[in-house]
């Protein structure tokens, strides 16, 4: 993929279409916008290092990742900023999230907005994708999409040919190679997704997880929902690696594991990741990503600027900017990171979308994931 064979592209039909864009681009030098981000990717943190040098030649504005091991702690402190009455000079300026973060910093006031539509870049978005809701939470020009994920898994197809296809086929796999098998420890994301799709596959009453759930008052219905899910994990974690009593870190590591043949499966939110671990020397190039028969669970990530942001049109330029095809053309390289643009196909020149998605299922109500965060802890939680 030529990555700079797009900047005139992107300079030319990115510039401020108004007035009031151009005094924004002027409001924004010279601010510092400090960006929580996950920082758990050395191709994600290495993309944005490219974005912030980008940022400063062309606009003036100094971007400062801020690493995070999981974004609800940013969502806690900015929770604790509001209780303080801190509603200027935050810390926090930018924000990479979806789900339950989302959620909880919207009903809670923490979130900036509407602006996402005052975007130039805006107009290149695929609004064909779910762009205007977060895992069921309408968005409300509250953030604005940056990519796509699907929850997928990469096998090595010299050292296993004929992956599982569904989750009871997991399960066989698992017992015929014990100690073979893992997925990270919820609340990190990828377990959460992991524990989300299983519940999806193995429950009886698929269609209640898009309605809220209240554990305190509605324990016996999330029980008899769940209760093929722990009985599956109850059989599934003797048989997985280290008996279930450690878990991998992250989807990084499970990476790791199937390159050292550890693990015959690898787990992650994207489903260009083999391919990228491949052009990064991570992974053999036998290696392919695939997704379960039953299809992919999928959302849309997002970016979005807090209440109490002192760079807000620092934030807004560089939230533009990774909306630009230039930005998301590169994001979407398997060379750098492989994540799937969110613009409509003719924003990008010709095959170069990034695109290689598979069936798509819906993410549950984000209240089922804290149940159930809070459940796998007390029963497998060491």
């Amino acid at each position: 993929m030529a990555v700079g064979a797009s900047t005139a592209y992107a300079e030319t039909h990115s510039a401020p279409s108004n007035q009031d864009w151009l005094q924004i681009v002027e409001q924004a030098k010279g601010e510092t916008v400090y960006f929580n981000a996950w920082g758990g990717s050395q191709e994600i943190n290495e993309y944005l290092r490219w974005a912030a040098r980008e940022l400063q030649s062309r606009y003036s504005v100094t971007l400062k990742h801020v690493k995070v091991a999981d974004i609800a702690e940013t969502t806690q402190r900015l929770l604790a900023e509001k209780t303080a009455d801190k509603n200027q000079n935050g810390s926090v300026d930018l924000v990479w999230i979806n789900g339950e973060n989302f959620r909880s910093m919207k009903q809670n006031e923490l979130l900036y907005g509407p602006f996402v539509s005052s975007l130039p870049n805006w107009e290149y978005v695929d609004k064909r994708l779910p762009v205007d809701v977060d895992f069921t939470e309408p968005t409300e020009g509250l953030e604005a999409p940056w990519g796509v994920g699907q929850l997928v898994y990469i096998h090595d197809t010299k050292q296993l040919n004929n992956p599982p296809k569904n989750f009871p086929e997991l399960l066989s796999l698992a017992q015929a190679y014990p100690g073979q098998f893992s997925y990270p420890q919820p609340p990190e994301f990828h377990g959460s997704s992991f524990l989300k799709a299983a519940l999806i596959a193995l429950t009886d009453n698929p269609e209640r997880l898009s309605a809220p759930i209240d554990t305190t008052k509605q324990a016996d219905v999330f029980q008899n929902t769940t209760a093929p899910l722990w009985a599956y994990l109850d059989q599934l974690h003797p048989v997985a690696w280290k008996q279930g009593k450690q878990f991998p870190s992250g989807s990084p590591q499970t990476i790791q594991l199937l390159d050292d043949r550890q693990l015959l499966m690898a787990i992650t939110f994207n489903p260009n990741a083999a391919n990228a671990a491949i052009e990064n020397g991570k992974l053999p190039d036998t290696a392919q990503a695939y997704s379960f028969d039953q299809g992919a669970l999928s959302n849309i990530h997002f970016l979005a600027i807090p209440w109490n942001s002192s760079a807000k049109a620092g934030a807004k330029v560089a939230i533009n900017f990774l909306l630009s095809p230039e930005a998301q053309m590169r994001k979407a390289d398997t060379h750098i990171w492989g994540d799937p643009s969110v613009l409509k196909e003719a924003a990008l020149p010709a095959g170069e979308r990034g695109f290689a998605l598979f069936k798509p299922i819906s993410e549950p109500h984000p209240s089922w994931q804290i149940a159930l965060e809070q459940e796998w802890q007390k029963r497998y939680g060491h």
